[in-house]
């Protein structure tokens, strides 16, 4: 749309940055997220989460950060973890502690509070995807939130030189299927739920290869031979 590649899951519409073939990786955005440079706040952010059927092959990187910014001291973020023990910790050395020397933490007024620095939860707490598996602002109860990647083994001096975006790995599912399809004459795709692969073989379709429709339809063929030779024989005896 307008020149423009937007991808589209559960949690909302991204802008596609990147898409790195050689690393199986796409960057994608949203106007929502967090910067260096501004802080957006008041729950708008998409965040990320994904359909439990795509997340076996679609999840931010392992070094990825996200940074979740004004969450309340009843967020689920902060249950079960007593006094200072909090899931918040740096990600590929990147986190809160230098994300607060940002400019967008002046000019929105907002300072490094929280039980590190005084009583309730931290302004920032930067966690990792795999330890809450969803980023969504509302659940989380959390004002907004930023994410980061690094490219590494490339070092980079502060965040004003972080990229900002998510990092998402995804893999190709169902080559073999789609292989074994082409192998035997078919056409790989998709069932009308658009989860079901299906191996398209003329005018019939296989959950597996065209060598399955084949044999079926030879077996049908055998069986229908098999019938009309009878037919015949009795046809025959009966003349007789």
């Amino acid at each position: 749309m307008n020149d423009v590649l937007m991808f589209h899951i559960s949690s909302g519409s991204y802008r596609v940055l990147e898409i790195d073939y050689a690393y199986q990786s796409v960057t994608i955005h949203e106007p929502h997220l967090s910067t260096c440079d501004t802080l957006v706040l008041g729950g708008k952010g998409n965040g990320f989460a994904v359909e439990q059927w795509r997340s076996p092959y679609f999840n931010p990187t392992a070094d990825n950060v996200f940074m979740l910014i004004g969450c309340s001291a009843q967020s689920s973020l902060f249950q079960g973890f007593p006094g200072k023990h909090l899931p918040c910790r740096n990600v590929s050395g990147m986190g809160c502690e230098e994300y607060y020397g940002c400019p967008a933490w002046s000019l929105a007024g907002r300072g490094q509070m929280g039980s590190m620095f005084g009583s309730g939860p931290p302004e920032c707490c930067a966690v990792a995807f795999e330890a809450i598996r969803a980023i969504n602002l509302s659940k989380l109860d959390c004002e907004g939130y930023s994410s980061a990647y690094s490219l590494a083994p490339l070092r980079v001096d502060g965040p004003s030189e972080w990229s900002f975006g998510i990092r998402v790995k995804y893999s190709v599912q169902g080559n073999e299927f789609c292989r074994a399809c082409e192998a035997t004459g078919g056409t790989c795709g998709y069932g009308s739920n658009g989860i079901r692969q299906l191996c398209m073989c003329g005018d019939m379709n296989s959950t597996s290869n065209c060598d399955s429709v084949t044999s079926a339809t030879d077996r049908r063929r055998g069986h229908g031979l098999v019938t009309v030779l009878t037919a015949i024989s009795f046809s025959i005896l009966a003349w007789i």
